[in-house]
């Protein structure tokens, strides 16, 4: 009588594998679908849902997109990763493991010709600024961004007020027939540390009377300052995102590697049988 088997060791997955990835990924999925379902809502309450033509008509930045793209890729990412560890489905583990894979090269590919063409990067900021500054009015939601980071830097316009010009109703063109012609969205404002009430109206003609009350410096010099400030806190963020990605991924191939041995183990189990 053979003894074998008796005496077999066979390989076997680890639940605590399993269940770190499941749990890791069941964050990320609910995660997604947030971001998702507010992006979604956010186009909806414009109408862009029920007039898909509308998205590519504004000419600045939605940042709805930004939620879309974002929640689609954690939903899509987080779900494959739930299902693949909780069935043990290879496939969904391996298309997780590279997918994050290629999102963590594609963010250290970004990082580094950040780095190299820093010119280019400040050249193509100060364009994309610009061509917000022209949509100010267009979207609601460009327009509480612009005027989010106006007032967080305590900047405004990419180089400076006169930037503003560029805005069909804060230019200074004697055929600009608007009350704000000449003026800066109320986000450039100092504010009165006594004033209660919020002044929209604070930024009206202010380019004619000095620019006495009203931010003078270029958003894009500020962000550079706010980086060289908070740089290691801006890079501790960015480290300990890479950090999660390797983690995941290294999770999902070690959960791949077991579900392997463990179907080769049962077969040589069943030849041996």
């Amino acid at each position: 009588m053979l003894s074998g088997p008796l005496h077999y060791k066979g390989a076997e997955v680890s639940c605590c594998v399993k269940y770190v990835l499941f749990g890791f990924n069941i964050v990320f999925w609910l995660l997604g679908a947030a971001f998702l379902g507010i992006g979604l809502w956010a186009w909806a309450e414009k109408g862009v849902l029920s007039n898909l033509s509308s998205i590519t008509d504004l000419g600045g930045f939605d940042p709805v997109w930004l939620f879309i793209v974002v929640g689609g890729v954690m939903f899509i990412l987080g779900f494959a990763g739930c299902i693949g560890a909780l069935r043990e489905n290879t496939v969904l583990l391996k298309f997780f493991s590279v997918f994050l894979g290629l999102i963590f090269f594609l963010e250290l590919t970004a990082g580094i010709l950040a780095f190299v063409f820093k010119d280019w990067i400040k050249d193509q900021l100060n364009l994309f600024i610009n061509n917000n500054v022209k949509a100010y009015r267009d979207d609601i939601d460009l327009q509480n961004l612009i005027d989010f980071a106006q007032e967080y830097w305590s900047c405004c316009g990419a180089h400076g007020p006169n930037d503003w010009n560029l805005n069909i109703y804060f230019n200074c063109t004697e055929q600009n027939p608007s009350r704000e012609r000449c003026g800066v969205p109320f986000s450039c404002c100092v504010k009165d540390p006594a004033e209660d009430v919020l002044n929209t109206q604070c930024g009206y003609d202010v380019r004619l009377e000095g620019q006495r009350y009203i931010y003078t410096k270029g958003c894009v010099g500020q962000f550079e300052k706010w980086l060289q400030d908070n740089l290691i806190v801006v890079a501790g963020i960015f480290v300990g995102i890479a950090l999660l990605q390797i983690f995941g991924i290294c999770l999902a191939q070690n959960l791949v590697s077991d579900i392997k041995a463990v179907k080769a183990n049962c077969g040589h189990l069943c030849i041996f049988l």
